[in-house]
């Protein structure tokens, strides 16, 4: 894997894509059919089971459990120890690897640290999930989810600034100078 920075005590599994530009480090595991895109960062102590899709220019702190079925797209940032899962009802008696729910992460959304996403969900494209956060279900575009039980408490940019709509319902995000719509769908960026 020329032009890959991966640190002497992480293992990397012979058939793990991993593009270039990306850096793993200490002590993480890829396993074998796990693809990461181009300038990604994997945090230490990460684990990326098969089949695992990581899009380009993620970051994944310290501490994260990436299970088989979890999709990121590009752009996504996933804080340290939070943990994605793969069965609903799991039990160390019974097998179920046939059972797994996949999870969609979109393009640039975040999730906060020691957050918990629970499989079969969809995380909206620039939506940010507070720290400690359990997500059960799906979360729309740009939503701010907080608290536990978590809660959708606003809309954020793309630049993870919170939106103040006017009465035409137009938002302009500080720091990007974006244009917002809020809409009966949701969130758009006009």
């Amino acid at each position: 894997m020329e032009e890959v920075f991966c640190h002497n005590t992480a293992i990397i599994d012979e058939g793990a894509k991993i593009g270039k530009g990306s850096k793993v480090w200490h002590f993480s595991h890829i396993m074998q059919g796990a693809e990461i895109g181009e300038n990604c960062n994997i945090g230490q102590n990460v684990f990326i089971a098969q089949g695992v899709k990581i899009g380009s220019g993620v970051k994944v702190q310290n501490n994260v459990s990436l299970y088989t079925g979890v999709i990121c797209q590009e752009d996504v940032f996933l804080g340290p120890s939070c943990v994605f899962t793969n069965v609903v009802n799991p039990r160390s008696f019974i097998e179920r690897k046939n059972k797994y729910k996949p999870t969609l992460v979109k393009k640039g959304a975040t999730i906060g640290a020691n957050a918990t996403i629970v499989c079969g969900c969809t995380i909206g494209k620039y939506a940010l999930i507070g720290a400690g956060c359990v997500i059960r279900e799906d979360v729309e575009n740009y939503a701010c989810i907080s608290g536990n039980p978590a809660k959708k408490i606003g809309y954020v940019g793309e630049y993870g600034h919170r939106l103040i709509f006017d009465t035409n319902n137009i938002a302009i995000e500080k720091e990007s100078n974006y244009k917002y719509r809020l809409t009966e769908n949701g969130v758009v960026r006009i």
